[in-house]
């Protein structure tokens, strides 16, 4: 069956998604019908509602190997596909190793949610050791080291996961954040300005960028 056949039905399956919010079977009949590679074309030629429900689809069933066609999808034209995007390319971030090391990895998310950095840092570099590659190990990392003001070693930890994952924009706010906490403004702007050129959708360092630019015009 074509692309353009099975269009219809991602949308049928959208909307009972959105009524019953059963992810779980969102996900069974997704894989019952289409091929990630399916999904990905949908991304990226269908027509609007189409992109809407391929990229959310694609957060759920897709992996690591969909980080490209999620990262493009964040600079969609259609707003609500570029948010769908944005959950939808961290949650395949989280994908990019086994089962093991991915629940090793909500260890160390928890650790830093729980504000447990030393914890958090520990749990992770044992997970970098294990798999050097899985960017996302490095950025959690990044992230407990800055909460305890480490910022030359988040700076190292956000830099390799954007070595490994170049859509990270998460890791570029995170370079801007340490450059600000060490009174840098001007690389903190680059770095604020790369995250929005991967993810436009980040109002937030839109306004820390305009900001920063009138602060600096106005010494």
């Amino acid at each position: 069956m074509s692309d353009e056949a099975l269009n219809p039905i991602i949308h049928k399956f959208l909307r009972r998604y959105l009524q019953d919010e059963k992810s779980a079977g969102f996900i069974k009949i997704i894989s019952e019908h289409y091929t990630v590679g399916t999904l990905e074309r949908l991304a990226v030629n269908g027509e609007v509602t189409t992109r809407r429900s391929a990229v959310m689809a694609l957060g759920f069933v897709g992996d690591y190997r969909s980080n490209p066609i999620l990262g493009r999808a964040l600079r969609d034209p259609d707003r609500a596909v570029r948010m769908l995007a944005e959950n939808a390319i961290r949650s395949v971030w989280h994908r990019a190793c086994g089962v093991v090391q991915r629940q090793k990895l909500h260890c160390v998310i928890r650790f830093n949610t729980s504000r447990q950095f030393s914890e958090a840092i520990e749990s992770a570099s044992s997970l970098i050791e294990e798999i050097p590659s899985f960017a996302e190990a490095w950025n959690q990392r990044a992230v407990a080291h800055y909460r305890l003001r480490h910022f030359d070693q988040s700076l190292s930890d956000c830099l390799q996961t954007l070595e490994l994952n170049p859509y990270h924009f998460d890791a570029e706010v995170g370079m801007g954040q340490c450059y600000l906490e060490r009174n840098d403004a001007f690389s903190a702007i680059a770095c604020f300005r790369r995250a929005l050129k991967l993810n436009p959708g980040l109002e937030g360092i839109r306004a820390r960028v305009d900001y920063l630019r009138w602060s600096l015009r106005n010494r």
